[in-house]
Parts: C-alpha cells; sequence; structure tokens
C-alpha cells in the first residue's frame, strides 16, 4: 500500500488518526492504545513510512494489532501457548562440557532461576542434555497463572521475548523489571554465541540472529510503553 496521508494524529482515547480519519486494525477495530506514550509510538511509526507501506518497519504497530485482533478475542488461549514454554525452558538445559560453556550457563541462567524461584515460589529440575526432563506440576501451574494473569497487550509483548529467547522465565524477569533487556538477550544466546567462537557465522545466521534481535527489541519496547 503506498502513503496516502499527510498528518498523523493521537486521538482522545489514544486513537491514531491519518487526516482525521481513525486507524484500524486488519481485522477492522479502532487502533487505540492502552497508555499515552504507546500511542505516541506508534503514531511516530506512522509518521516515518516512506512511499510504501513496510510492515516489518512498525513492529509496535504490528504487536497491537495482534493484540486487538488475535489475543484479545481469546487471550487465555493465547496465555496457554506462551505459559507451554515454563515446561521446557531453555535454562533447564545446560551442557555437560566444556567447562567453559557449562560456567557460562551457570552465571547467566541460575540468577534467573533463583529470582523465579523466589518470586513465584516453585522448584526447578535442571538438567544436562537436550532430553526433555518433567518440571514439577506446580511449577508449571504457577508459571502459567502468572501469564494468564496478562492484559492482551502484554501477552502480545511478551510473546517475542518467549519465542526468540525460548524462555518463559527470563522473558518474565524482563516484564517484571528484575533483568534488563542486554542481560536477557545475552543470556538467550550463549549457545549460539559459543557455536559462533568454535566454527565461526556465516551472513545467513547473522541475517537470522539480526531478525531475532530486531523482534526481541519490539517486545520489550512494547512492554515498556504500557
Amino acid at each position: 500500500m503506498r502513503r496516502f496521508w499527510k498528518d498523523v494524529t493521537v486521538e482522545p482515547g489514544n486513537g491514531i488518526a491519518l487526516d482525521g480519519k481513525p486507524v484500524r486494525t486488519p481485522g477492522r477495530a479502532p487502533l487505540a492504545l492502552p497508555t499515552p506514550q504507546l500511542a505516541e509510538a506508534v503514531a511516530a511509526e506512522w509518521r516515518t513510512v516512506g512511499e510504501t507501506i513496510d510492515p516489518r518497519a512498525m513492529p509496535l504497530t504490528g504487536l497491537a494489532n495482534a493484540a486487538i485482533d488475535r489475543i484479545a478475542a481469546d487471550p487465555a488461549a493465547f496465555a496457554a501457548g506462551l505459559a507451554a514454554y515454563g515446561e521446557s525452558d531453555l535454562l533447564y538445559y545446560r551442557a555437560e562440557d566444556p567447562p567453559e560453556l557449562v560456567a557460562r550457563q551457570e552465571a547467566a541462567w541460575d540468577p534467573l532461576l533463583e529470582w523465579a524461584r523466589g518470586r513465584y515460589d516453585v522448584h526447578f529440575e535442571p538438567t544436562t542434555g537436550v532430553m526433555h526432563r518433567a518440571q514439577p506440576e506446580a511449577t508449571v501451574a504457577r508459571l502459567s497463572e502468572a501469564v494468564a494473569a496478562l492484559d492482551p497487550f502484554r501477552l502480545a509483548g511478551l510473546s517475542p521475548l518467549v519465542t526468540v529467547s525460548g524462555s518463559l522465565i527470563a522473558a518474565l524477569a524482563l516484564l517484571e523489571g528484575a533483568a534488563d533487556r542486554e542481560t536477557v538477550w545475552r543470556a538467550a544466546q550463549i549457545d549460539e554465541d559459543w557455536q559462533a567462537e568454535q566454527w565461526g557465522e556465516d551472513d545467513l545466521a547473522t541475517r537470522a540472529r539480526d531478525a531475532h534481535r530486531a523482534d526481541f527489541e519490539a517486545g520489550a519496547r512494547f512492554l515498556d510503553l504500557l
């Protein structure tokens, strides 16, 4: 779609308007944001559109559309999908060797697990290798409750953090301010960084990592603006 508007404004109720006409989601619902700061950030994406709309350059708008059109219709189902990561979280599965990789994982992942133990009063069963190890039912249930309590916009922002990192626990730590973006990103990339150090990284892997980082940053910023 080509750009057809000149002015972008934030309307009462935190809606977005193009030349005075309200923007709607792909599902035809009003694009109304829950906070003024998020509304301003979404409006800024529309202001910076060039001759044609590139959805990849408008990640906050995309997350808002998802919250309104997809998640709000059945937030419990969406939350359950994210909560499932708590059954096989990245932080549970440790390397057996070499010692340097083991130490890196412990340094980055143990503090996040320790935070979650205290925050949610749960117990984890870390293991070595990649074979699935069941976590305590009470732990899985408590993490599911924490995710289910979130509103559709927070679920939308949390989603790329979980899917990119592979860790529900790290994503919740970022959401609740127990860890910053860089700490969580670096924790999620330990295994990839190690492999790149040993064998190098090709252009395809670099582009994929850059795309994942962009999605991760968009989710983190979206949550910051709520």
